[in-house]
């Protein structure tokens, strides 16, 4: 009996000694249901080709690529976050409804039923959101089943990936559907986290104590974060990861092909987000910086000088300087921007991945992709004039007869047979002629009528680019042809233009007064030309303009500049730290503290002698877990907090309470043992008289 007694002793305090230090976590940091909309914390996000910023007034703004509205959000009021997916944009209002735009293939904008939402997240193709009573709703595509959210209970925040959905629960625990392939669902282990992303084919947790953990593709080292540490936010993207320092810094990892990591000089930066292929960070002041695709360096003109002529195509921007020399920026994926070496040019002109040039020998250079042998041009001679296509490169001969080299799937090199031309220009599947009597010839792609130019007269410039074509004639009128999706077209009213050039989704004319006038899409601010002045020549890209100035410098327009110029506000709330006795708070002290709206703090508590910390009271709402000393607080609003320190006095509790329990025990053994002989000796008595 006295043996049990002991075990039972030792067997309590096995269980009850490590229970002193035990502690649940909370994590309650996406509490916009409870902010104004006049309030609103800015914030931005970005999808595969465009990226939005959500404003302190609750209206939101956009940029970039625009093919399926994505970027119409300039109505929208009331908002309180935002989401970026693919190519569509979702906005949470005040009020708990759900607003979204773009592309609806797969049903990932059908979100005009969902009430009592605190949070939506955007994947490539379907959306989520967080109701107030801790279940998902998603809508969208769901080949992987990463819609199946149903079942879900006590969430806080939800990612989406490419196929795949996470869910942080209040607890700091994850949960995941969809695809699970790559490992990017393996979330079931982690704890104490209180942010998630997700990428492409990755996930990526925050946690409590600023460090960073990752699962699924590591191809492009997208998940090589175990080094990092002091982070207060992630952010993922198609194949690069981002963290938020304390400090106001940012690393990432991953994939920089298109310079979506170069963040190593970003300061006072609160928030980051990720697209496909760039990095957008919000910094304290409300303005915003960008890097990666989109922004690819392509307006970084402003240093130019002594420049003769420009060209310039999707994704890039080449200056002819006097003295035949060339300068490129942009994106050089291909080598496209290798001009450095080039002399004695007497014009340019770039294509998708394509930089030509030619000389004043009348032979041809060529510069970046030749997958489609567009860049195959070495042998050309006795041209005058040349055009660059998405995949294919035209020359102008002194005798009016053309050459074409590259893809010709929709017949765009078929120019063997033409005579009399005096200029030539590319699009992106199709080529088109100026003859010297001042009508066109078009050949190639023409499902948008971009080759319907027989009737045109009297031209005396033509310039294409994807899909348009666009004469300028010589009375200074203007006629276009082809996709009008953005009303690229509608020049119909133009007049005193000496110059026409066509862009991706917008068309410029350069007037007599050396002014510029601009139709179609402005959704990268490409069309913000109207104070230019002293222009004489102009030419466009995908989303951005540039114009050569009367004195050798040039000028640009689009996403980058335009990006430059937001300023989302600042919203600013108070933390006021507090302690009992038996502890301090080390990060970031006691005291009245102040941090712009949204920004993820730091909390350090630190006992002191025989004293252990036991939770933070006050405003906790937003502290991801209340029981840790190590934690962080959203500020979503003004918080005063106390960390609360206690005497640690495990021993005598643990003894205590094993001696209760193991009394407890003993007497029950002891009664169980004298029940037991009581029973026997009345079995014996009871054969002895038998």
């Amino acid at each position: 009996m006295l043996l049990s007694a002991l075990l039972a002793i030792v067997l309590v305090f096995g269980l009850i000694l490590p229970a002193s230090a035990a502690g649940g976590s909370g994590m309650v940091l996406n509490v916009s249901s409870v902010m104004s909309p006049d309030q609103a914390a800015p914030m931005v996000a970005a999808g595969y080709y465009h990226t939005v910023g959500l404003k302190t007034d609750g209206t939101v703004a956009a940029l970039g690529s625009n093919l399926h509205g994505q970027c119409d959000v300039s109505g929208w009021t009331d908002i309180i976050q935002v989401a970026a997916g693919g190519q569509y944009t979702v906005g949470l209002k005040a009020d708990g409804t759900v607003v979204a735009v773009g592309d609806n293939t797969y049903g990932q904008c059908d979100v005009g039923n969902w009430t009592d939402i605190i949070h939506v997240t955007a994947g490539e193709t379907h959306t989520v959101g967080v109701k107030a009573d801790g279940t998902a709703v998603a809508v969208g595509d769901n080949h992987g089943k990463q819609c199946n959210v149903s079942d879900w209970t006590d969430i806080v925040q939800v990612a989406a990936g490419f196929g795949h959905t996470v869910g942080l629960k209040a607890d700091g625990t994850m949960v995941a559907v969809g695809y699970i392939g790559l490992g990017q669902s393996d979330v079931g282990d982690w704890r104490d986290i209180v942010q998630v992303a997700a990428g492409s084919y990755h996930t990526v947790g925050l946690g409590a104590d600023g460090t960073v953990m990752a699962v699924g593709d590591n191809s492009s080292g997208q998940c090589s974060v175990e080094g990092w540490t002091d982070i207060i936010g992630v952010a993922a993207g198609y194949d690069h990861t981002v963290g938020l320092k304390a400090d106001g810094t940012v690393v990432a990892a991953g994939q920089n092909i298109d310079g979506q990591c170069d963040v190593g000089d970003w300061t006072n930066i609160i928030q980051v987000t990720t697209g496909g292929w760039h990095t957008v960070g919000l910094k304290a002041d409300g303005t915003v910086v960008a890097t990666g695709r989109t922004y690819y360096g392509q307006c970084a003109v402003s240093g130019w000088a002594n420049i003769a002529k420009i060209a310039a195509n999707i994704m890039d921007t080449v200056g002819l300087m006097n003295d035949g020399t060339v300068v490129a920026v942009g994106n050089n994926y291909y080598g496209q921007c290798d001009v450095e070496s080039w002399t004695d040019i007497i014009q340019v002109a770039a294509g998708y991945g394509q930089t030509v040039g030619l000389k004043a020998d009348r032979i041809v250079v060529a510069a970046g992709d030749n997958g489609y042998g567009q860049s195959n041009v070495s042998n050309w001679t006795d041209i005058i004039g040349v055009a660059a296509g998405s995949r294919h490169t035209v020359g102008l001969r002194s005798d009016g007869t053309v050459v074409a080299v590259g893809d010709n799937q929709s017949g765009q090199c078929n120019v063997g047979n033409w005579t009399d031309i005096i200029e030539v220009a590319a699009g992106w599947g199709h080529t088109v002629g100026l003859k010297a009597d001042g009508t066109v010839v078009a050949v190639g792609h023409n499902e948008y009528g971009e080759c319907a130019v027989e009737g045109w007269t009297g031209i005396s410039q033509v310039t294409a680019f994807n899909y348009d074509t666009v004469g300028l004639k010589a009375d200074g009128t203007v006629v276009a042809t082809g996709q009008n999706y953005y009303g690229q077209c509608y020049v119909g009213d133009w007049v005193d233009i000496i110059q026409v050039a066509t862009g991706g989704s917008h068309t410029l004319g350069l007037k007599a007064d050396h002014t510029v006038v601009a139709v179609g899409s402005d959704a990268g601010g490409q069309r913000a030309v109207n104070g230019w002045t002293d222009i004489t020549q102009v030419a466009a890209g995908e989303f951005h303009t540039v114009g050569l100035k009367a004195d050798g410098t040039v000028v640009a327009a689009g996403p980058e500049i335009e990006l430059a110029k937001w300023n989302l506000g600042v919203v600013e709330y108070t933390l006021t730290i507090s302690n009992t006795p038996g502890g301090s708070v080390d990060n970031p002290g006691d005291g009245v503290f102040t941090y712009n709206a949204g920004k993820l703090v730091h909390l350090v508590a630190k006992p002191e002698g025989n004293r252990r910390f036991v939770r933070w009271t006050g405003d906790v709402d937003s502290i991801a877990n209340v029981k840790a000393a190590t934690t962080v607080i959203a500020m979503y609003g003004d918080c005063a907090v106390t960390a609360n320190f206690a005497v640690n006095w495990p021993l005598i509790g643990g003894t205590i309470a094993g001696v209760v329990v193991a009394l407890g025990l003993t007497i029950f053994l002891v009664r169980r043992m004298r029940g037991t002989r009581t029973k026997k000796q009345s079995r014996n008595k009871a054969r002895k008289k038998r």
